[in-house]
């Protein structure tokens, strides 16, 4: 049976389409996109752009040369850069992460391990998902990963903030209690989880 093609993420809320958010050098890249409005691109683009400002290499931790230049021509098609060397890994949950969300692909397209690697690379940032990954808003967010990480998406029924959900389910698979409280509406932590704030605008 053929996999269907991973379908097109709209770059949109409920008001309508909303323009790309400025993302330093990103913004220049999304010049060279095949669809600067497209959810992909503009993740992609987002991690790229806020690498290039902050002078960090790789641009896109984790992934080859030969991945990035691939990936560089299905959505920024003309763009001249590289991804550059890994050197010394931090000491972080990277790699168990990017394992997670390797595992949950919908399919095990060359998209997706972009898509992944990308992911895993913002959860390491210090800002809200959404935002590391230079996208408009949370809702955005939530409707990528239930579009390309569907059975792992599913499983934060509660809407818990992502990198939140991320941590507690690498805690899960390894067995390592975090919670004060056996379940989250008992815990007194649940608004540090769960609160709003991660709709909020950057923190300056």
């Amino acid at each position: 049976m053929t996999t269907p093609p991973l379908p097109k993420v709209p770059a949109h809320d409920a008001a309508g389409p909303v323009p790309a958010p400025p993302i330093g050098d990103g913004r220049s890249l999304l010049a060279a996109a095949r669809d600067p409005r497209e959810a992909l691109t503009l993740a992609f683009a987002g991690v790229i752009g806020r690498a290039l400002d902050a002078g960090r290499r790789p641009l896109i931790r984790g992934l080859a040369e030969a991945d990035f230049q691939r990936l560089l021509a299905a959505f920024f098609p003309g763009a001249a850069l590289r991804n550059g060397d890994p050197g010394q890994a931090p000491p972080d949950e990277f790699d168990e992460l990017l394992e997670l969300l390797l595992e949950s692909r919908r399919e095990p397209s060359e998209t997706l391990t972009w898509l992944s690697h990308a992911i895993a690379a913002a959860a390491m940032r210090d800002n809200h998902l959404w935002q590391d990954l230079g996208l408009p808003n949370r809702p955005l967010l939530s409707h990528l990963m239930a579009t390309c990480f569907p059975a792992l998406a599913a499983l934060n029924v509660g809407d818990m903030k992502w990198k939140k959900f991320f941590y507690r389910q690498l805690c899960e698979r390894a067995a390592v209690p975090i919670c004060k409280s056996p379940n989250c509406a008992d815990c007194v932590d649940v608004a540090d989880c769960f609160g709003h704030g991660e709709d909020a605008a950057p923190r300056p």
